[in-house]
C-alpha cells in the first residue's frame, strides 16, 4: 500500500542526476545508516524506486569495486521488503575511506557535500532514516537517526535553514521531528519533492475548508438546539395557561404569537414575526413570548398563594 513517505521518495529518486548529487546523497545514506560496523553496513526498505536508486550510486560513485547485495522479501502483511547489504572489512573500508567516516563516531563532513549538494545529501538522509506522515492525518516529519553527534549536525543544519524540531527518543536512538506544516513544506521543497510539497499544500487547503464547513454545522446544529429548545418551552407555557383556562385573558398580540407558536412549533423566532399580522422582527416576538412566560409565572405564584 503506497504512503505519503513512499510518494515522497520516489520523486526523490527522479532528480538524483549529476555527478556529485550522486556522491552527496550516497553520502548521506550511508552516514545515516543504523547498522554501520568496520564488517557490515545494512539497511531494508520498501521503496522500489530507491533501492533501485542505491545501486545506480554505488556503481557510479564506486564503479563496481565495493561488493554489496540486493534481496527481495515479503512482510507477513505482503508489503515487499527490499534489503542491503555490504559485508567484509575490505568492502567497509572502501567506503569509509572515501566518505572520511569513522565507524565509532560518525559526524557530518562538509568536505563531502560540495557544490551546493547540500539539498540531495539531505535527500539522502530522509532516504534512510527519514519519513512524513499522511497530512490527511497528521503534519508530522522525522529522521530516526542512529547516533547523538549526527542528531546534533543534522539538528544545525535544519536549524542554518530556518527549520526547528523537536527531539525524542525510540529505541534507543534519537529522532528529530518537525510538526509545522510550513517548515515541512520547506523541508520537502529543499530536497527536491516539489510535488510532494504542493500535494501537502492543496490537503491543508481541503482540511482548512472542511474544518470551517463543520464549525458552520456544528454552531447551525447548536441553534437548532436553542430553536428547539426555546420551542418546548414556550408551548409549554402557552398549554399551561390553557390548562388554567387563562388563555383567552392574554392580550391579543400576545394571544396571536401564542397561536402562531402552537401551528409552527419547529419555527424561529424570526419566522414567528414574519407570520404575525403585522410583522416584527425578532427581538419583538422575543420579548412577547417572555410576556406570555411572565403571565403563566404568575398564574403559578397565585395557586402556590391560594393552597
Amino acid at each position: 500500500m503506497a504512503s505519503f513517505s513512499n510518494d515522497v521518495k520516489q520523486e526523490l529518486c527522479a532528480g538524483i542526476t549529476d555527478k556529485d548529487k550522486r556522491y552527496a546523497c550516497l553520502y548521506g545514506i550511508l552516514l545515516y545508516c543504523k547498522n554501520f560496523s568496520d564488517e557490515h553496513i545494512a539497511f531494508s526498505t520498501e521503496c522500489s524506486r530507491f533501492a533501485e536508486l542505491f545501486t545506480r550510486l554505488m556503481k557510479s560513485v564506486f564503479n563496481g569495486k565495493v561488493v554489496f547485495s540486493l534481496e527481495t522479501g515479503t512482510k507477513k502483511s505482503g508489503q515487499t521488503v527490499y534489503s542491503v547489504s555490504v559485508s567484509g572489512k575490505e568492502n567497509v573500508k572502501m567506503i569509509t575511506d572515501t566518505y572520511s567516516i569513522k565507524t565509532q563516531k560518525r559526524e557530518i563532513n562538509l568536505r563531502h557535500i560540495v557544490n551546493n549538494s547540500l539539498n540531495v545529501f539531505l535527500a539522502g538522509v530522509f532516504f534512510i532514516c527519514g519519513s512524513v506522515s499522511d497530512p490527511y492525518k497528521e503534519y508530522h516529519l522525522e529522521f530516526s537517526v542512529p547516533e547523538e553527534q549526527l542528531y546534533l549536525d543534522l539538528h544545525d543544519i535544519l536549524m542554518s535553514l530556518g527549520i526547528s524540531g523537536g527531539r525524542t527518543q525510540r529505541k534507543g536512538h534519537p529522532v528529530l521531528y518537525v510538526k509545522d506544516s510550513e517548515n515541512i513544506e520547506d523541508i520537502l521543497t529543499f530536497i527536491g519533492a516539489r510535488q510532494s510539497t504542493i500535494d501537502l499544500m492543496n490537503i491543508k487547503i481541503y482540511k482548512d475548508v472542511r474544518n470551517k464547513a463543520n464549525r458552520i454545522a456544528n454552531c447551525d446544529s447548536a441553534n437548532i438546539d436553542k430553536v428547539i429548545s426555546a420551542a418546548m418551552r414556550q408551548l409549554s407555557d402557552i398549554e399551561f395557561i390553557k390548562e388554567q383556562d387563562e388563555f383567552d385573558n392574554l392580550p391579543a398580540d400576545l394571544k396571536e404569537a401564542a397561536l402562531l407558536r402552537i401551528e409552527n412549533p419547529e419555527a424561529s423566532l424570526q419566522e414567528i414575526g414574519e407570520l404575525l399580522s403585522k410583522p416584527i422582527g425578532r427581538s419583538g416576538v422575543t420579548r412577547r413570548f417572555q410576556k406570555i412566560a411572565g403571565f403563566a409565572e404568575n398564574i403559578r405564584k397565585n395557586m402556590v398563594s391560594h393552597e
